[in-house]
């Protein structure tokens, strides 16, 4: 099931307001959230802090490789003789995924 957001938001208000006599378990079967997490959301409702969307959306991964990085394993890479699967385990900083990743664009880039 989908969950919607606005739905149990909309159900919550409605029954902090006393519009509605849908249980929190009602609720959750209509929106598809956990009851635990529609507690929260009444309570951010009471507060008025509430938010349609997550605060890391659109943020970059703490952990997301550097350019400058991309650009140092590219350089090592190119000026190796090593198997990407050997470059790896020297360059063991990253995963080995990471690093074939940021090779193979290399060789896509080359043709």
């Amino acid at each position: 099931m989908e969950k919607n957001k606005e739905l149990a938001i909309k159900l919550i208000t409605d029954k902090i307001n006393n519009k509605t006599y849908y249980t929190f378990e009602e609720i959750s079967l209509q929106t598809g959230y956990h009851v635990k997490y529609l507690f929260k959301l009444q309570k951010e409702i009471k507060n008025g802090t509430i938010k349609l969307t997550h605060g890391n959306k659109n943020k970059k991964s703490y952990n997301a490789i550097s350019e400058e990085e991309k650009e140092k394993i590219k350089y090592l890479y190119s000026k190796s003789s090593a198997s990407i699967r050997k470059f790896a385990r020297f360059y063991s900083k990253r995963s080995y995924s990471c690093i074939y990743n940021i090779v193979h664009d290399i060789k896509r880039k080359n043709g």
